[in-house]
């Protein structure tokens, strides 16, 4: 597909891809943590597409073809250790509100919002801030921001924290050692497409500064159980058994949060979406969007 961009704001313009018939229900698909919307495969798109849908994926702010805001220092690890709060750039709201500027250039109403990781915490902020924007949430390996739930093993700080390599090879094998930790291991890892993804994304534009300015937006917007509550739309949240980034817990606490939530547990998943993974993730995309075209409404 081609690369397309929108002004969402006066600071910043998003890249955007989209797939299949405008005319079609939009899903919205919201990608994680200094990680670019190539990572929504083009065939898990193309899954949805068969399944009715019209489907954008976008590169968040500070990510790929995006705005990166380089005139704005990162955070150093002194403040992202002690989570301070007058470190952040922007907060999770902010990235929402530059998704719903997303709908708006693209005459988008409503969509059924879907989102992986921070992504899930960006989705749960459009739901939130943006509720009229929203027909269905799919909050997949995601938290509420709460400091007892949702956090990572001890052994995947130092993924976290880690500088990617400056030279593409170097860089590309990196995405294969960080996806040996925190993948799916109930599943098959396809590990030459896991190159050719984070080849692409080098090829496009990695910027670990934009990645350090989007974990200062997770900690700065802190917990975010009492927005979760106001959402009224229904909602699906998706969490692997084996995720060792983000915490079984953190899926939980969100299910119990958002009102009508259902919650679908994948034994073997990780932290990651592997190809075995999809159909379920697109039956349960589907199904959410089912319930909101038959008028399901949440109590509360």
């Amino acid at each position: 597909m081609r690369e397309r961009y929108a002004r969402v704001s006066d600071e910043i313009e998003l890249c955007y891809e989209t797939f299949g018939d405008p005319a079609d229900p939009t899903v919205l698909l919201v990608m994680g943590l200094g990680t670019q919307m190539i990572a929504w495969h083009e065939d898990f798109c193309g899954m949805l597409v068969e399944r009715g849908f019209h489907v954008v994926r976008f590169d968040n702010r500070d990510v790929g073809g995006s705005t990166h805001l380089t005139h704005v220092d990162p955070p150093s690890l002194k403040q992202l250790l002690l989570r301070d709060r007058k470190a952040a750039a922007y907060r999770l709201e902010d990235m929402a509100a530059d998704a719903a500027g997303l709908l708006d250039h693209l005459g988008v109403e409503r969509a059924h919002v879907v989102g992986a990781s921070m992504g899930g915490m960006i989705a749960q902020a459009i739901a939130s801030h943006h509720g009229e924007r929203v027909r269905s949430l799919v909050s997949i390996m995601s938290t509420t921001g709460g400091r007892w739930v949702g956090q990572p093993a001890f052994t995947m700080y130092p993924v976290l924290l880690a500088t990617p390599p400056r030279e593409r090879e170097a860089y590309v094998e990196r995405a294969v050692e960080v996806y040996e930790k925190i993948g799916s291991p109930g599943f098959e890892r396809d590990v030459e497409n896991l190159r050719r993804i984070a080849g692409l994304a080098f090829d496009r534009r990695q910027d670990p500064r934009g990645a350090g300015r989007q974990m200062m937006a997770i900690l700065a917007s802190g917990d975010r159980t009492a927005d979760l509550r106001r959402i009224r739309v229904p909602t699906l949240v998706v969490h692997g058994t084996a995720d060792r980034l983000v915490a079984l817990s953190g899926g939980k606490a969100v299910a119990k949060a958002i009102p009508g939530a259902r919650l679908m547990l994948i034994e073997g998943m990780g932290h990651d979406l592997p190809r075995g993974v999809w159909p379920r993730l697109v039956d349960g995309i589907a199904a959410t969007a089912a319930r909101a075209d038959a008028g399901a409404v949440t109590a509360g």
